[in-house]
């Protein structure tokens, strides 16, 4: 599972990275948080196809999903490889949860510091009350903000999914562990974006917003070092929980 893919700068260094992994590990299906891979803000159809071919089975989103219109038009077709998250009220396009592939992958957006959303913890005890995806391990994007709100999903879902992870902060958080029902969990994954940057923006844009208290117009990095932030999981076929979570973590330069 591949953290926020910030900007170009994101997606060259996942076409860098992403191949060789999925070779070297063996990997059999790649999770990748993509709701910023167009210019920091939203995806498009043609970013999302580029990730695609770089080895992403599925890409979930969050809270920017809707900022590109191109995308937001295909989000109701079953073969369009995005999620938009599950709480969001059901009359929008899209889906939040996909059990197609070998793996079920289910996307959810926090309310702490976030926004007004349908509880998440609602979305996913119905979602999972009628069996979805039971014969598959489960695993699940938290795009959130509050460390607090992430920790509670990771044990409200323990032994009931494979995997419970953390998006949205693009910190990578160095609390990977299995959960005592069998669950992975992780705060935050991360993100693949500049090193040195303000969570993936230029850090003058990013410091002018704090020192003036006025809006300005934030850049993804697209050149020097790249951080890759990532979690590989391996689950139980036979009881589709965890066996083991650790971090992936690459850097590289563009």
């Amino acid at each position: 599972m591949v953290g926020d893919v910030v900007g170009s700068g994101g997606r060259r260094t996942v076409k860098k990275v992403l191949p060789k992994l999925r070779h070297d590990l063996g990997l059999d299906f790649v999770v990748l948080q993509g709701e910023n891979l167009a210019g920091g803000f939203g995806l498009t159809t043609d970013t999302v196809y580029e990730m695609v071919e770089a080895g992403a089975n599925i890409i979930t989103s969050g809270n920017h999903v809707w900022d590109k219109k191109d995308a937001v038009r295909k989000l109701d077709d079953p073969n369009f490889p995005v999620l938009r998250p599950l709480n969001y009220p059901a009359e929008n396009p899209g889906r939040g949860a996909n059990a197609d592939g070998p793996v079920a992958v289910v996307n959810l957006i926090g309310r702490v510091w976030v926004g007004e959303f349908d509880s998440p913890f609602a979305a996913i005890d119905d979602l999972l009350a009628g069996g979805w995806g039971r014969s598959k391990p489960i695993v699940v994007d938290l795009h959130a903000e509050a460390t607090s709100e992430k920790v509670a999903m990771g044990w409200h879902l323990d032994g009931r999914v494979a995997a419970l992870v953390g998006t949205h902060t693009h910190v990578a958080t160095a609390d990977c562990r299995v959960l005592p029902g069998g669950t992975a969990y992780v705060t935050d994954l991360g993100m693949v974006g500049g090193t040195e940057s303000v969570i993936g923006m230029h850090t003058e844009e990013a410091l002018a917003r704090f020192l003036t208290g006025v809006g300005h117009r934030f850049r993804p990095v697209e050149t020097g070092p790249m951080r890759f932030n990532s979690v590989m999981i391996e689950t139980d076929d036979s009881t589709g929980r965890a066996v083991s979570i650790e971090r992936v973590d690459r850097e590289v330069m563009l």
